[in-house]
């Protein structure tokens, strides 16, 4: 035998060992995509990605390898990311509003092999999952603008979904018209009340009258079906394409850091320990009817490590003068502390709900 034959050789067994760990991966892979489908988990974490090929490329000893190798992993992680987007399909996730919108937008982007299943109201696309018609709802739960969507918050608080990811999406508005449109024949706006809300000062600059719609991508249809050179809508570019309309003028928004936070709700519960992100979780909670609870409720969390980033209370539908809490917490409850601090908090709140646990700081 040659030296090129035994060196032959030896790659071809090498190459065997990697198809054993090839198929090892990939059987790992495909659980990962379960768990993924089971809480509403987008394939795609970018966060972990980075930090995954940064710290493998820092093993490898010969420095020379460095960008080769780098090459290599990542096209082992597009291979993994392209078999769990095959596994995810068939999903079906629910969001109000129609095509076009930024929940459908937010729904596409967080779970892009879902089959996404408009409703009309916040309630529709939540008890759509409760009932077993999809397996996720993406909705709205705030605005860095005009602040929380307090139906969403009400819905958390009555209903029985659990929040498994809570996802930052750039908000830019967009004035649309239709075709032979310009700026100078806009005189009336059409968007929803929070929209309208955000992009107040340039609805007052130009000196137009606004009315309010359901959403959105319900403006930009309406404005398409009427055909009206008068009329403009304020909603994304996306709903521009969808429904064949002209951009007059991007980002018109008020702040240029719109943002809006999406939750991804699922019936099952999921205490996830990410080691590459920090935890957060939705705690919600009524106090007795005592002097000092409430600020005991929040010594409490305090007491035990955990920082609160987040509190509103809210009026209890159908109890007059009740209100419960919504708090966002930073810190993981699997923790002996975490569990001290739900004993603790039994005794100062009549009512407790932790509704999601995820990993924060998330964007799409």
């Amino acid at each position: 035998m040659s030296q090129m034959d035994e060196l032959r050789d030896q790659i071809e067994k090498i190459d065997e060992q990697m198809i054993d760990l090839f198929e090892e991966r990939m059987r790992v892979s495909a659980k990962v995509a379960a768990f993924k489908k089971e809480h509403g988990i987008p394939v795609l974490d970018e966060e972990r990605e980075k930090i995954l090929i940064k710290r493998n490329v820092g093993k490898v000893k010969n420095r020379e390898l460095d960008v080769y190798y780098k090459e290599f992993f990542e096209g082992v992680l597009n291979v993994s990311k392209k078999y769990q987007h095959k596994l995810m399909e068939g999903v079906k996730v629910a969001y109000s509003g129609i095509e076009g919108s930024f929940a459908s937008i937010s729904a596409s982007k967080i779970l892009p092999d879902a089959t996404r299943v408009s409703y009309g109201s916040f309630s529709e696309a939540y008890n759509a999952v409760e009932n077993g018609e999809c397996d996720f709802a993406v909705l709205p739960i705030e605005n860095s603008y005009a602040g929380e969507v307090g139906a969403v918050t009400d819905l958390m608080f009555k209903g029985n979904l659990f929040v498994s990811g809570v996802y930052e999406l750039g908000v830019s508005q967009c004035l649309l018209g239709v075709k032979d449109s310009s700026l100078e024949s806009i005189k009336t706006v059409v968007s929803h009340s929070q929209a309208l809300d955000q992009c107040s000062e340039y609805i007052k600059r130009h000196g137009l009258k606004s009315i309010s719609a359901e959403n959105t991508a319900v403006a930009a249809k309406e404005i398409a079906d009427k055909n009206d050179i008068t009329t403009g809508a304020i909603a994304s570019k996306e709903a521009a394409n969808l429904y064949g309309l002209t951009i007059l003028d991007y980002d018109i928004n008020e702040s240029s850091t719109n943002t809006t936070r999406f939750a991804v709700f699922s019936r099952e519960r999921t205490m996830i320990k990410n080691k590459y992100a920090k935890g957060e979780f939705i705690l919600m909670f009524t106090v007795r009817n005592e002097a000092g609870s409430l600020a005991d409720a929040i010594a409490i969390l305090g007491k035990h490590g955990f920082n609160m980033k987040v509190i509103r209370s809210r009026p209890v539908k159908n109890e007059n003068w009740q209100y419960y809490f919504y708090t966002e917490v930073e810190g993981d409850l699997q923790t002996e502390e975490g569990k001290k601090m739900m004993t603790d908090l039994l005794f100062k709140c009549s009512k407790i709900k932790i509704v999601g646990n995820y990993a924060a700081d998330m964007k799409i």
